[in-house]
């Protein structure tokens, strides 16, 4: 296929999120330049995984496609429960559930697929990866049925939320990069097990804020407003 020009779209909303993700993690949370950071990265994100999924449906490649709409999924509505107060719901929500249970239905029939394969792979990728990916989305789903029926996400379970979509996004572009992208690299660097720890570090730590949000206290999350900033 020629070369397209949102490669470079997509390349540098990769890195912007990248850079701006670490920032937003070092900064105190619910600072301004933690807010700004934050916005930036949601962005990034967005531009990166759009562009991503444009391309790939262009090239016919629905398994990158399909990770292109965990990017986008975990991001907006990450994002759309930081914008929001406590119990309120929308529109978006339920079409970002309908989304899900649909892309993770298609992520589990082509586990399926893979499994029953000659070679176990389904788009040169295993079964394995298809079905931690389906189970992603359709806990996500769980989670969104769940918030619908009680009319919306409460408090820490608000802050909760927010916090690990955001990182498993992060991680979703960390992941591709660091060790999906090493033909970017110098030789010499290639295939080196060190960059495992970039890509794996925003899970841990996701594990690190959730377990200080559910067990200092840190629970608090207000409202983002157009003209003034808020924790998130």
């Amino acid at each position: 296929m020629p070369y397209s020009p949102l490669l470079p779209v997509h390349i540098t909303g990769g890195i912007t999120a990248i850079l701006f993700g670490a920032a937003a993690i070092c900064f105190r949370k619910g600072s301004p330049r933690h807010n700004l950071a934050g916005k930036a990265f949601m962005i990034a994100m967005l531009t990166m995984a759009g562009s991503g999924v444009v391309m790939a449906v262009m090239k016919n490649q629905a398994t990158n496609v399909l990770g292109g709409m965990l990017a986008l999924y975990l991001v907006s509505t990450a994002w759309a429960t930081s914008k929001r107060g406590d119990g309120e719901t929308g529109v978006f929500d339920w079409v970002a559930l309908v989304a899900a249970l649909a892309v993770g239905a298609v992520e589990v029939d082509f586990g399926v697929a893979a499994v029953n394969s000659q070679t176990g792979l389904k788009n040169g990728y295993p079964a394995t990866l298809y079905f931690i990916f389906a189970v992603v989305f359709l806990l996500s789903a769980a989670g969104d049925i769940r918030m619908l029926c009680r009319g919306g996400v409460f408090g820490r379970k608000r802050l909760v939320r927010h916090l690990w979509r955001m990182c498993f996004a992060f991680f979703v572009a960390t992941g591709s990069f660091f060790l999906g992208q090493q033909k970017v690299f110098p030789v010499a660097w290639r295939g080196s097990g060190i960059w495992f720890v970039p890509a794996f570090l925003p899970l841990a730590l996701l594990i690190f804020w959730l377990f200080r949000v559910w067990f200092t206290g840190a629970s608090t999350m207000k409202r983002i407003h157009p003209q003034t900033e808020a924790t998130d």
